[in-house]
């Protein structure tokens, strides 16, 4: 295994850190305040567009005609120092990793940039890619994932998945990566290890080196 392609948010730090609250508030708020959505219907129409498309933010695109540049740069608008901080732990469990290490996110770079820069991380990944590798189209797509395995001029059967949803996991076993699963869900026969924390992936890389 020659790369190793971590998700971001809620994935190389806990949910606990109630990061993603704060974007779900800018999300409910953009869609009432920017696009007009009636308050009681916010919640219904998230989870549908969550549901048909992977993100909320491709149902307003194909719906409401938002800009979607418009709606990163609103939606990321948070203080992320106010939960997040660095993170020496799962700094030294990366500096272990002899492969290649990138981000692959459905966020965007800029909030991509300011996570890793709390945690204490940025200077380990070579990249980012984010929500527009594949003109906004968000993993579980396949498009994303061949779109990233042709930047890094990589073949899949090279390449380990680390994530928290398992959706997005599959899309990645279909193709032939390796998957982890991070956080205590349940896993499905496509996920080949799962850990608690992303600062035990050094372990994890077990599962292929005694393969």
């Amino acid at each position: 295994m020659n790369c190793i392609l971590f998700d971001l948010d809620n994935t190389l730090y806990s949910p606990d850190r109630q990061l993603f609250a704060l974007m779900d508030k800018r999300i409910n708020s953009y869609m009432h305040e920017i696009v007009g959505i009636p308050l009681h219907q916010v919640d219904e129409l998230r989870r549908s567009y969550w549901q048909r498309y992977g993100v909320t933010m491709q149902g307003l695109m194909r719906h409401h005609q938002v800009d979607p540049e418009d709606y990163l740069r609103y939606v990321h608008d948070i203080d992320v120092p106010s939960r997040l901080e660095p993170d020496p732990l799962l700094r030294q469990a990366l500096l272990s990793l002899p492969q290649r290490r990138v981000v692959f996110t459905n966020s965007s770079i800029c909030h991509s940039e300011r996570v890793l820069q709390a945690l204490g991380l940025r200077d380990l990944f070579e990249e980012i890619y984010d929500i527009r590798i594949a003109d906004y189209l968000p993993k579980p797509y396949p498009d994303p994932y061949r779109a990233v395995l042709e930047k890094l001029g990589a073949v899949a059967s090279d390449c380990i998945m680390v994530e928290d949803t398992p959706e997005n996991l599959l899309t990645a076993k279909q193709l032939g990566m390796g998957t982890v699963l991070v956080g205590q869900r349940d896993r499905g026969d496509y996920v080949d290890v799962q850990i608690d924390h992303a600062a035990q992936m050094p372990e994890a890389m077990n599962f292929w080196s005694a393969a």
